[in-house]
């Protein structure tokens, strides 16, 4: 991504809600500036929708999509890496979990990363969705073992959860920690080989749950048909939970109570009539930055909304986009789109940077 030590300043600008603190700028360098040793360009794809003036106060007019690496089967979960300033990201079908680094490119970082069993399987086996929690282990959202994983010390995945009430998850997808320590996730199918008619099947719903610290599990909701991303919003009072359903394609949004459940279920957006062969992908993965705007993957790509569900515009790659994540300083969205990894330079930050 070339750099040009741009600074941008925002003079109290307010977003629907979305308040860019006055006189803030950011140094928009990110790593990948062409050297006299590495001159070639980057390569640029896709378009960026511009529904609304606003837009233009997160993502530059000259914001652009760059390519990083491709051939995946399918890619999710980027995850920004500070120890080794790299980000992480799954590839599902073939069970890893991939680094990408600025000057060294592609490399394996885990696997098997979602599936550790020694029976042959189809379907979604590896890992989805992936965080840190606040000792800096890789967290995972492991489909072929049902379970939220642990990266331990000695580089051995360790289980985090597995059951809800003696019965096995479906296929975690996607968490997200708050600032407590608490962990929210979700539970669709797709990790099944046979999704909703898998005879291994154990629960009757697709859940939303929180784990506390203190080991205890709480099912929030059982009521949605494919719950998928999710998200917080800075302050920790809104949970955000995408549907990846294409009969009811939209966000919801609750409330976060004082324990940690939630109330007052909403819709956030609904995506439903943008659904079809010319916006390929359905809502997703999904990150909130530190100003509330949610950056949501759906129908074209990634959907950029205000804390109000003001649809600001869409990034759009191409092909489906799974997941999205920040990092570098916070300021750079990583993409997960279908086979491809790339990037583009955002004037927000991701929440933690």
């Amino acid at each position: 991504m070339k750099t040009t030590n741009i600074k941008y300043s925002f003079a109290c600008m307010l977003v629907g809600g979305l308040s860019l603190s006055s006189a803030w700028s950011q140094d928009a360098s990110a790593a990948g500036e062409a050297t006299a040793e590495t001159p070639s360009a980057p390569v640029v794809i896709g378009t960026v929708d511009r529904l609304d003036e606003r837009i233009n106060q997160v993502l530059a007019a000259d914001a652009a999509i760059e390519l990083l690496a491709e051939g995946f089967e399918w890619a999710e979960g980027p995850v920004w890496q500070r120890k080794n300033q790299a980000i992480l990201f799954s590839d599902i079908p073939n069970n890893v979990v991939n680094q990408w680094k600025e000057g060294e490119g592609l490399s394996e970082f885990l696997k098997p990363s979602g599936y550790t069993g020694s029976n042959p399987r189809l379907g979604e086996m590896g890992s989805n969705g992936l965080t840190f929690d606040s000792s800096g282990r890789l967290v995972l959202a492991m489909h072929g073992d049902r379970q939220i994983g642990r990266l331990n010390s000695d580089d051995e995945i360790e289980t985090v959860v597995r059951y809800y009430k003696h019965r096995k998850f479906n296929s975690p997808n996607d968490l997200v920690y708050d600032a407590q320590g608490n962990l929210y996730f979700t539970d669709p199918p797709y990790g099944l080989e046979k999704n909703m008619a898998d005879p291994a099947k154990e629960l009757l719903f697709q859940g939303v749950y929180l784990l506390r610290k203190n080991g205890e599990l709480v099912l929030l909701t059982g009521k949605m048909s494919r719950p998928n991303g999710i998200g917080l919003s800075p302050d920790g009072k809104t949970l955000y939970v995408a549907n990846s359903d294409p009969a009811q394609a939209h966000w919801l949004a609750f409330d976060v109570q004082d324990d940690g459940t939630v109330a007052n279920e909403r819709v956030f957006f609904d995506a439903t009539s943008m659904v079809g062969e010319n916006n390929p992908g359905l809502p997703d993965g999904l990150k909130v930055d530190v100003h509330g705007a949610v950056w949501a993957t759906g129908p074209g790509g990634v959907f950029v909304f205000t804390p109000k569900g003001e649809h600001l515009g869409t990034i759009r790659p191409g092909p489906a986009t799974a997941n999205c994540g920040f990092g570098n300083d916070g300021s750079v969205l990583y993409l997960t789109s279908d086979m491809y990894l790339c990037r583009i330079q955002t004037l927000s930050k991701g929440q933690g940077f």
